[in-house]
């Protein structure tokens, strides 16, 4: 369907009008809103990680009796409120609009992050990270699922995944504040950065953030983001039963599992490769530097698998950096000399943030806009058990006695069956090209 735009159509929209599902060209208030979606997402990143660099001040500094498994069962503690948050604010954002649900998020992880500074019990802290976890958990799929609806359908598939790059940046940018901060002012202050968050970056969300869901039509959905054709009132209804009934229920079900485990994978790294590599013999600015090249590599992973998922398509892209990521934790099992460390945790990081961007980048281009929230708060809603069994899995191996290489073995193991079930996802994909409704070729 072609559309002519009027003159209104194209003035600067208000902040928190509705704009179309579909935009004529990428406009500079569009984005602006991207912009502050992927600084957003920078802070999501931050507090994700901020755990790790903090982790051992938690279990020597602060008298709490943390051990390494208490320490990996609260650093869960965040990866199951984001599932929570995952699950339901994909929801939410395809029924109330993306920016009420973005904003409310950010405010959510932002208060609760503060908060953690002050926390006067590991129960507290605990507590804290589980309410900030909602928060980051739901901003990641509502601002995925608005920035898809700004952008050119040509393009969707690369901006989805350089918007994932603000999560290892913000990873990155933990580890070095941490090696100056750490020692100076104690392990609270990293929480207080959220503040900027707070008092910057939600603001300019109040005043850039369009809403792209108009409240007339169905319930969560414009007329115009219907899909036509003779299933169109099958596809209508919004939900997560439409993503569990052909022609979704297959790819829907591959794509959650291989998110469980590209996440467990990732954070399993993120939590606790500052704690492994000073069980391995570094103080702790090496361990924060190794921890910054795996977030590097993460950063690099999302610029190269960008291009190449526009390139190749995101699925099997993603399939090759999984494999990369698996093959490169298996060497760190070797104990090669601190370059090749370096340059594996780099490779590390491009292959398991790089995979997770991709999968994303599928998902949002595979389902139609009535229902891409949705799936997007499934894979990462159902992929969060990934991100909340791997610092307690961490934990519990290295209480086990079964050392540093332990975590590196799980960790390779997990991103090696992502690049299996991604097989299967194009697989699937192939055999069902002739789908009618809204799948696109992956």
């Amino acid at each position: 369907m072609n559309h002519t735009p009027s003159a209104a159509a194209t003035e600067r929209p208000a902040p928190g009008a509705a704009l179309p599902p579909a935009t004529p060209r990428f406009s500079k208030q569009s984005a602006l809103a991207v912009l502050v979606c992927w600084l957003l997402v920078v802070f999501d990143g931050y507090d994700l990680i901020v755990y790790g660099t903090v982790q051992s001040a938690l279990i020597n500094d602060t008298g709490w009796g943390l051990t390494k498994a208490t320490a990996g069962t609260v650093g869960s503690m965040a990866f199951l409120g984001m599932m929570i948050g995952a699950v339901f604010a994909g929801r939410m954002a395809d029924t109330w609009g993306r920016r009420r649900t973005i904003l409310g998020c950010a405010v959510l992880f932002s208060v609760f992050t503060i908060l953690c500074a002050f926390a006067p019990t590991a129960i507290i802290f605990g507590a804290l990270r589980l309410l900030a976890g909602i928060g980051l958990g739901g901003l990641v799929p509502s601002a995925n699922a608005l920035v898809a609806e700004l952008v050119p359908a040509k393009w969707r598939s690369t901006i989805a995944t350089l918007m994932m790059s603000g999560v290892p940046i913000g990873g990155s940018l933990a580890a070095l504040a941490g090696i100056p901060l750490i020692p100076a002012f104690g392990w609270p202050v990293m929480f207080l950065v959220a503040v900027v968050a707070l008092a910057v970056i939600i603001p300019l969300g109040l005043r850039y953030l369009p809403e792209t869901l108009p409240p007339a039509g169905v319930k969560g959905t414009s007329p115009t983001q219907l899909p036509d054709g003779p299933a169109a009132a099958e596809n209508r209804r919004a939900g997560f039963g439409s993503l569990l009934r052909a022609p979704y229920l297959g790819v829907s079900v591959l794509y959650a599992v291989a998110t469980l485990v590209t996440l467990f994978a990732w954070y399993g790294l993120g939590t606790w490769l500052p704690n492994l590599m000073q069980l391995a013999g570094y103080n702790l600015g090496s361990a924060l530097t190794f921890a910054l090249a795996l977030n590097l590599g993460a950063v690099v992973g999302s610029v190269a698998t960008a291009w190449a998922g526009t390139r190749f398509g995101p699925v099997p892209t993603a399939v090759v950096a999984a494999a990369v990521a698996a093959v490169a934790l298996l060497v760190l099992v070797t104990g090669p000399p601190v370059t090749v460390v370096y340059l594996m945790l780099v490779l590390a990081g491009v292959g398991t943030h790089g995979t997770q961007c991709l999968v994303i980048a599928a998902v949002a281009s595979h389902y139609p806009a009535h229902l891409r929230g949705t799936a997007l708060g499934w894979a990462l809603g159902v992929g969060r058990i990934g991100a909340v069994a791997a610092p307690q899995a961490g934990g519990l191996l290295l209480a086990a006695g079964l050392g540093v290489n332990s975590n590196f073995l799980a960790f390779a193991g997990a991103a090696a069956v992502a690049a299996l079930l991604l097989i299967a996802v194009r697989a699937k994909t192939i055999r069902t090209t002739s789908t009618p409704v809204g799948v696109n070729n992956v």
